[in-house]
């Protein structure tokens, strides 16, 4: 689901209740907000997917009273997980026992073009309601806020009547489909005005005032449940993008040059397997450095403290080695305990290391980070990472499938271990491989058949645990989002995937972020698209 702006956030249940009613001016009715005590009842989510779980338990006993719609107002970031900007915010209620509960939430960020408000509208709406559909709790009533920040010379009440025609298509596209928005709020320059209430007494023309970040009701009993609100999706996203400063020129001839010395020995075959061991044994080193090395305070100190750990020749070397399919599902496998938070370290910097004209190689690295934050439980992190490969690259299988099963719900532990298999499987000696394969009574027990392994692209797995989640059969791979066989065919070997040469620096594509093309060998060479012709188009904004 994509449009002119950001998108995020998950369509997850939030122990989150309430009256479900409109609110009025005096004695304003009830929004229950039951938070859990192991910090789990508040999550980020995003409008790829809706859906609507119950998240009801023995736990779910701190509960906290939303009278108002200031109260509301200040709810938003605990149910998203961090603070929106440009924002459409969607978010379901559902009755229960005569409360209402907040459900699945939608973001998708505002067109800056008034004409495909409607159609975002619609578009939002639709994911939010058919998405709790499928999981079986379709909404009875929705909560929509639009949050825009006022531009040059205008004011906070000037962005509220600028957004009303907004607000107007939100509550008239969820009446469509049968659910009224029961509240509808606009957030601006640290006020809010309500487009369902006109009484001066309780919503004066001028707005109100948005409390303290941290001083609600609400915020005190989040932090006791071990909640915490990020900061914006630009600041998770600035620890991902490439570098625009002085350095990158230095890092783009550190990639011209490593591209000249790597591509022609990851092209032969008898070098090849060099290539990777000498790109993985490289990773564990600077690993054990990100680790050993003394903490920041912030996350923009940690960021310039690890790129300071960190080569230029270092960082080429990495990015082009992981552009090989079967080295960065190797690197993949870092994904747990001790491993996994230098991993990720590692895949954010090297992901601002592709600058210049190498910015669609960061869709390994990108792909990499969101796995592995997935993996750790930070979904929020995982759908931007995964997003910004996917604008990177949006051909980019890996990238694609685990980002539509980040955004169904699904359970990492299934990829997980599919991962531990492959690296179990790498380390038994072939005399073990084949009294595996013949089995307990000496029988050949392998199978020949054409496409029966798994995906070079590393995305086999991906697609296997889709197929079980929806109830699929295992044939049934063009029915299903699983680009696996295509993938397959269109890859000679598939699972190498390496730069091209080039003569020096300013020579590949200034262009856009199109995919690469897929050339003699699994190899895609800049400048090119798949079908051999110049890219030059403008960049891609937005997600995936």
């Amino acid at each position: 689901m994509t449009n002119h702006g950001e998108t995020t956030g998950s369509f997850e249940s939030d122990d989150v209740t309430g009256s479900g009613r409109a609110h009025r001016p005096n004695g304003h009715d009830r929004y229950d907000d039951r938070l859990a005590q192991d910090g789990h009842a508040l999550r980020g989510g995003n409008a790829h997917n809706a859906d609507s779980t119950n998240c009801d338990g023995p736990d779910a006993t701190h509960r906290v009273t939303l009278r108002t719609p200031a109260e509301l107002a200040d709810a938003l970031p605990y149910l998203l997980g961090y603070r929106p900007e440009d924002s459409i915010v969607l978010v379901a209620l559902h009755d229960r026992g005569g409360r209402g509960r907040f459900g699945g939430r939608a973001r998708l960020g505002i067109p800056a073009n008034p004409d495909d408000w409607e159609s975002v509208a619609g578009q939002l709406a639709h994911g939010l309601v058919r998405g709790s559909e499928r999981r079986g709790a379709r909404p009875e009533q929705i909560v929509a806020y639009v949050c825009q920040e006022p531009g040059q010379g205008e004011t906070g009440r000037q962005v509220m009547e600028r957004l009303r025609p907004l607000a107007h298509k939100l509550r008239l596209q969820c009446g469509l489909l049968d659910v009224p928005v029961i509240e509808a709020l606009c957030i601006s320059d640290g006020r809010f005005w309500s487009y369902c209430c006109d009484i001066q007494e309780c919503c004066p023309a001028e707005g109100l005032p948005m409390g303290l970040p941290g001083t609600s009701v609400l915020a005190a009993a989040a932090t006791y449940a071990g909640i915490q609100v990020r900061g914006t999706l630009r600041e998770l996203r600035a620890r991902l993008q490439p570098w625009e400063t002085a350095a990158a020129l230095e890092q783009e001839a550190a990639l011209d040059a490593g591209s000249m010395a790597l591509v022609p020995r990851m092209l032969d075959d008898t070098s090849r397997a060099g290539v990777a061991e000498e790109t993985m044994e490289l990773a564990r080193q600077i690993m054990t450095r990100l680790a050993d090395a003394a903490p920041a305070s912030g996350a923009f100190m940690a960021d310039l403290r690890d790129d300071g750990l960190l080569r230029n020749d270092e960082a080429a070397t990495l990015i082009l080695g992981l552009q090989d399919r079967a080295t960065r599902d190797r690197a993949a496998e870092w994904m747990e305990g001790a491993e996994a938070a230098p991993a990720l370290r590692l895949w954010r910097a090297l992901a601002r290391r592709c600058v210049g004209s190498y910015g669609e190689h960061a869709a390994a690295p990108l792909t990499l980070a969101g796995w592995v934050a997935w993996s750790t439980g930070d979904e929020l992190e995982a759908r931007e990472a995964l997003a910004m490969a996917l604008g990177a690259d949006p051909d980019y299988l890996f990238a694609r499938l685990l980002h539509q099963a980040v955004n169904e719900g699904l359970d990492p532990e299934s990829i997980r271990r599919c991962l531990r298999a492959e690296r179990d499987d790498r380390a038994r000696t072939p005399a073990e491989r084949i009294d595996e394969a013949r089995g307990p009574k000496g029988l050949d027990t392998t199978q020949g058949t054409e496409g029966g392994g798994g995906d070079a692209d590393g995305s086999e797995s991906v697609a296997a645990v889709q197929r079980r989640h929806r109830g699929l059969p295992a044939g049934d791979a063009e029915n299903s989002h699983s680009l696996t066989a295509q993938e397959a065919r269109k890859s000679a070997p598939p699972s190498r995937r390496v730069p091209a040469a080039r003569t020096g620096p300013g020579t590949g594509r200034t262009g856009g972020t199109h995919p690469p093309a897929a050339a003699k060998g699994g190899v895609r060479r800049r400048g090119t698209t798949r079908r051999g012709v110049a890219s030059g188009g403008g960049e891609t904004k937005g997600d995936a």
